[in-house]
């Protein structure tokens, strides 16, 4: 049976800031519409009916709140997929079978008016594709296939009629340096993904949620799980806490590997020290937002390398470790050191380390599943879960049930921070 993914892969604008998401689909041994996308052809109805099928049951859990580029083939827009979505949630991106299929190429038009937002890739300067030009909103241009003199001349003209235009395919520095020479308004792909703002320092919680463990450890009975689950969340907060617990002033005979060990070996009252130390000592810090970013990507691959434990044969580590190494994944962005220098600094598990830093090892088949999940890499997926004795035909429903989990934990932390405000307000 044919392996079938479906994958969020992040859009960012010229600041680093995620302005939406591409949903990219893999099945039938082909990328979302394959190679044959002949309206009516099997590959586009089996592609259709599994992105249909999965629209139906998470665009209300999963795909809410954010910006979704994805491309509709013909018997989806026949099949009116596009109105699963908000109007003001959806971007359909349609190529080159939808724009010579005049049935389609009106239902487009139709969505346009409705107020849907339209995106077309590899644009062509071409006639059929210049005629469609007043219900474009995004032109999206494959930096790795198409000429630079031949970009620049769509992007200028994008840019006098009020289009927008996505590069995709940006996974070297050296194409990201010259979509941003080209002026291009968003960018897609593996460079892009692991691109933030600017570094952070050793203040790189994120404060709403460091708020909730200042009020968790100070209640006259502080209940342990709590303090376990909202530190277990923040990739910055379990590295100081692991820290704290194996330093010499603990003087163990056996190490600390996890964060529930780490709270029972510190004990309450140490751990209320800390806390009151690292809010004296960041009173006046504020997390940027591509450090949000990081600590959420750390959160949704410590879950996925999780969940994929239940399934890979023959791990050398704990689903704990698992958990810890996708947590982890993305210290060196959150701290302003190389990750090789960071991991000296906690005990983690060899394999682990083995995996983060060389992708050795079972472990490091692991990293690279989720990894190559995370960025919509195809060619490597099916490998990799080989090797694991995972079926692939799991992967989908764990990583968007990871999804799912990760994104009900930033609401509890967003719901918080809210709450604070309001708060605020009342006293003020």
């Amino acid at each position: 049976m044919s392996s079938k993914y479906i994958v969020r892969v992040p859009i960012k604008d010229r600041d680093n800031h995620i302005i939406g998401y591409e949903i990219q689909y893999y099945g039938e041994n082909h990328a979302f519409g394959g190679d044959d996308k002949t309206p009516g052809s099997a590959n586009d109805f089996a592609a259709a009916d599994t992105i249909y099928n999965f629209l139906t049951l998470n665009t209300d859990k999963i795909l809410r709140g954010t910006l979704n580029f994805m491309t509709f083939t013909t018997t989806l827009l026949m099949k009116k997929s596009p109105r699963l979505f908000d109007k003001d949630e959806l971007v359909i991106q349609i190529d080159d079978s939808v724009i010579i299929h005049p049935l389609a190429m009106h239902m487009i038009q139709q969505y346009a008016r409705e107020g849907y937002k339209i995106a077309v890739n590899e644009f062509q300067f071409a006639p059929r594709y210049l005629a469609m030009l007043d219900s474009i909103d995004y032109i999206k241009l494959n930096f790795q296939t198409m000429p630079e003199l031949t970009l620049k001349n769509i992007i200028e003209i994008a840019h006098s009629m009020n289009k927008k235009c996505v590069a995709v395919g940006v996974d070297s520095e050296q194409l990201y340096q010259q979509a941003l020479k080209l002026n291009v308004d968003a960018m897609e792909g593996t460079v892009v993904a692991e691109k933030m703002t600017q570094k952070t320092h050793n203040s790189g919680y994120l404060q709403s949620n460091f708020f909730r463990l200042m009020v968790a450890v100070i209640q006259d009975e502080p209940d342990v799980d709590e303090i376990e689950k909202i530190i277990s969340v923040d990739a910055t907060l379990t590295y100081g806490l692991l820290r704290i617990a194996n330093s010499r002033y603990f003087s163990l005979r056996s190490k600390v590997t996890n964060v529930r060990q780490a709270i029972m070996t510190i004990g309450l009252n140490e751990l209320k020290q800390w806390v009151y130390l690292l809010s004296a000592s960041n009173a006046e810090n504020q997390m940027d937002e591509g450090a949000e970013e990081f600590l959420r990507l750390s959160l949704m691959r410590a879950n996925f390398c999780s969940s994929l434990m239940n399934y890979a044969k023959d791990m050398p580590i704990t689903k704990s470790d698992a958990y810890l190494m996708g947590m982890f994944s993305t210290l060196n962005y959150l701290i302003d050191a190389p990750l090789e220098e960071i991991l000296q600094q906690i005990l983690i598990c060899k394999e682990v380390k083995d995996a983060l830093l060389y992708h050795k090892g079972r472990c490091g088949i692991l990293y690279d599943l989720a990894l190559c999940y995370e960025r919509a890499d195809w060619s490597q997926i099916d490998s990799l879960a080989g090797e694991l004795n995972i079926q692939t035909n799991l992967l989908t429903s764990l990583y968007f049930n990871c999804m799912e989990k990760v994104n009900q934990i930033w609401n509890e932390i967003t719901q918080s921070i809210a709450s604070v405000e309001e708060k605020k307000k009342e006293e003020a």
